[in-house]
């Protein structure tokens, strides 16, 4: 039985003050101490250990209308999150067990038991379950092999192709046989990593020269998918190097996030005529299905180093608004992470 006596009073947790106009600004936000409850029948109290940082919640941020309820102002935000379990009264779960849940962006959360998943600290470091085998990595996965249906001999192009998902698609696609697998970056740092770590065939820095004139020039025989995590011009460059039934996948469209006005569409649409091409949208939580096929497979790629995964890890919870903040500005190489 847990002594409650020996646990935290209180922790600090991140609020929405406002809701952001344009880019997320540090006064939107406030860092506070609230208390810590107790864990009723049925839950769990978490000591936060490593917390997720995402694009995705960029949208939650705003009041507007979309596939997941927007923060709620003056209330704690939410985010993928694994830490110990320090006091249970749920049956099967233990003080010491180590779980996945989804309450972020705070030291400590009590939980339901059946909204939190347990999660073995020995098979992979902790931190690994919030990137390359956990919600980005599901992404990369669900959205090339379903969404995109790719097939061995496609030629692939990522956006956003050093981050915690493109970088799992362009590995994932070579391990299954691409032709080709193209990315963009934003540095010349990330270029050359997609080159010599994760095995991508081909890269280009988006900001050095146009987008379509690059990706013309590093896939001369045209693309059959496109992963696209960028949208804007990256997009009309993808349509424009399209195949004959090619397909593409629309995972999130970041160079959009922070905009005021409606984002002018592709100017290329048509293409999707000529070429019988097919682009669609999809949210990961729609592929849930496929958790225990991705773990089984993804799993042994990691473990013996054929599937390779960068975190960019920022310290302490008062800098969880900075880490994403980072997200939204590139600054990250694979995962954002933050560690308490």
């Amino acid at each position: 039985m847990t002594d409650h006596a020996s646990l935290p009073a209180t922790g600090r947790e991140w609020q929405l003050l406002s809701r952001p106009v344009g880019w997320p600004k540090p006064e939107d936000f406030a860092l506070v101490e609230a208390e810590v409850g107790r864990p009723d029948e049925g839950q769990v109290l978490v000591r936060n250990r490593y917390l997720s940082v995402d694009p995705y919640m960029r949208g939650r941020m705003s009041a507007a209308k979309s596939y997941v309820a927007p923060f709620e102002l003056g209330k704690v935000m939410q985010g993928g999150a694994v830490g110990e379990v320090i006091a249970s009264n749920a049956e099967g779960i233990a003080v010491g067990d180590h779980v996945l849940h989804f309450f972020g962006w705070r030291e400590y959360a009590v939980a339901d038991a059946k909204h939190v998943v347990t999660v073995d600290p020995d098979a992979a470091p902790l931190s690994a379950y919030l990137g390359v085998l956990g919600m980005p990595g599901l992404t990369a996965y669900a959205g090339l092999l379903r969404t995109a249906s790719f097939k061995e001999g496609d030629a692939v192009f990522v956006s956003g192709a050093a981050g915690a998902v493109g970088s799992q698609v362009g590995q994932i696609a070579k391990l299954k046989g691409a032709s080709r697998v193209i990315g963009s970056a934003g540095t010349d740092e990330k270029v050359e990593l997609l080159l010599t770590e994760y095995g991508f065939d081909a890269a280009f820095n988006y900001k050095k020269a146009p987008v379509s004139q690059q990706l013309r020039e590093a896939a001369p025989d045209g693309i059959d998918v496109y992963f696209d995590n960028v949208g804007g011009d990256h997009l009309e460059a993808a349509l424009g190097r399209l195949n004959r039934n090619g397909r593409i996948a629309v995972c999130g469209m970041i160079s959009v996030y922070n905009n005021t006005e409606p984002a002018p569409g592709p100017r290329n649409l048509a293409r999707l005529i000529q070429t019988r091409g097919r682009i669609e949208g999809f949210l990961v939580g729609d592929h849930y299905d496929l958790q225990p096929q991705f773990v089984q497979e993804v799993g042994p790629w990691v473990r013996d180093g054929r599937l390779k995964y960068r975190e960019t890890v920022v310290e302490g919870v008062e800098n969880t608004l900075d880490a994403f903040l980072g997200v939204l500005q590139g600054a990250n190489t694979g995962k954002m992470i933050v560690q308490l």
